[in-house]
């Protein structure tokens, strides 16, 4: 089994996604999502604003983090959704809670 590899080529209505940087890809549906703050009730509010706003683009998604304490400055998730377009649509829309 051969795997060719295509090059895109922008085009008029390709060019728009392209420039914007974003192709949707089929299973690229998972988003991982960096939180700092101090301290685990801190880093789990902070994910807990990420997480309301991933349900509201679907509420069918799954989520891990990583294990976090007390003395924990970062906080990784992984949130999966049903599709790259819903994985797509959430980046966008969580770009207003990064700091």
């Amino acid at each position: 089994m051969t795997t060719e590899r295509e090059e895109y080529q922008p085009c008029d209505a390709c060019g728009v996604s392209a420039e914007m940087g974003f192709m949707i890809k089929e299973n690229d549906d998972i988003a991982d999502v960096h939180v700092f703050a101090s301290g685990k009730a801190a880093l789990e509010l902070e994910l807990a604003n990420y997480l309301t706003l991933a349900k509201q683009v679907n509420a069918n998604i799954k989520v891990e983090t990583t294990p976090v304490d007390e003395t924990s400055t970062e906080l990784t998730a992984r949130i999966q959704f049903e599709c790259s377009a819903e994985k797509l649509i959430f980046e966008l829309k969580s770009r207003s809670l990064a700091k």
